[in-house]
């Protein structure tokens, strides 16, 4: 059961720093860029749920980035920094690092479909010492636990802040007194282990859109555990999730107050997934530009700090 229930960049708002750019710098163009994010982004071994191409399908244009884009990211701005940068290359780079630590979470996140902010999931919770086993990492169950608190605070932020017009069936959802919700398999993906110290935001996201015809007994929900320290996903959950009707003990379908308010919250997964991939898109191509205008240009030479004779 759910315990503890009894069960180059877009020429929009993401212009940021290309507006302040010197005319005189040479813009990527477009394909050539695409092309680039694509082949050095995107890995075999992401796991992000990205729909599969059929034949004749439109090509989404912001693939899903791999797990450690932003350490590739940083690692790429600080092979150009080593190289030699002028002081419009220095100030485009520090607008790149503030954007990875100021925006990770959402777009890491955000790219992979997850909602964040608000009431969702767990934001920022310390890892306690205790929860580490004698392998010194962070035992198993406790992803299960994360996973579960943060599952509760998605169901209770629809209750409260989103649909409180429902707040009762919302709440009663994590009861035996009518329908009620019952975990029918929990899957958890480790990625790698965390330690102590360490921080975890936990969030979840609706698998597919609901369908109405009939009313599903049933939904998944996808999970994911982010490290803090590490700006990395530390493990993915498969949540399978059954409505069950406690006063006739059998499954039911789901009431249309939960599929209209799921509909809605898939639209924003949805959109919230272009936007993160978008963004992530922007800072590849600020690197990028960084990259064509230090060590990857043409006549260039590395600036090894030997001294110049008079």
């Amino acid at each position: 059961m759910l315990s503890p229930v009894p069960a180059r960049r877009p020429a929009t708002s993401l212009a940021g720093s290309a507006c302040r750019r010197a005319a005189s710098i040479q813009v990527t163009p477009l394909l050539s860029l695409r092309r680039a994010f694509s082949s050095s982004l995107v890995d075999p071994d992401s796991t992000s749920s990205a729909a599969p191409e059929h034949v004749g399908q439109k090509k989404d244009p912001f693939p899903p980035p791999p797990s450690r884009w932003i350490a590739d990211l940083r690692a790429r701005i600080g092979k150009c920094l080593a190289f030699g940068c002028n002081a419009q290359q220095i100030s485009l780079a520090a607008e790149v690092l503030r954007a990875l630590a100021t925006e990770w979470k959402g777009l890491l996140a955000g790219s992979d479909g997850f909602l964040t902010g608000g009431r969702r999931g767990l934001d920022g919770q310390q890892i306690a010492w205790g929860e580490m086993d004698s392998f010194q990492h962070v035992n198993n169950v406790n992803y299960f636990r994360y996973a579960e608190s943060a599952r509760v605070n998605w169901i209770t932020n629809f209750a409260v802040h989103v649909d409180p017009q429902h707040r009762r069936q919302w709440r009663e959802l994590m009861t035996p007194r009518s329908t009620g919700l019952i975990m029918r398999s929990l899957k958890a993906d480790f990625k790698f282990p965390m330690v102590y110290p360490d921080r975890i935001s936990v969030y979840h996201r609706l698998r597919a859109r609901p369908e109405r015809d009939p009313a599903p007994s049933a939904f998944a929900l996808d999970c994911i555990v982010l490290s803090h320290r590490h700006r990395r996903i530390a493990s993915r959950l498969e949540e399978d999730i059954v409505l069950y009707d406690y006063k006739k003990a059998g499954k039911t379908g789901m009431p249309d107050f939960m599929l209209d308010l799921f509909e809605r919250t898939w639209e924003l997964q949805q959109q919230e997934t272009r936007r993160a991939r978008m963004r992530i898109f922007a800072l590849h191509g600020d690197v990028a530009q960084l990259e064509a205008e230090t060590w990857n240009r043409p006549d260039a030479v590395e600036d090894i700090g030997a001294a110049r004779g008079t």
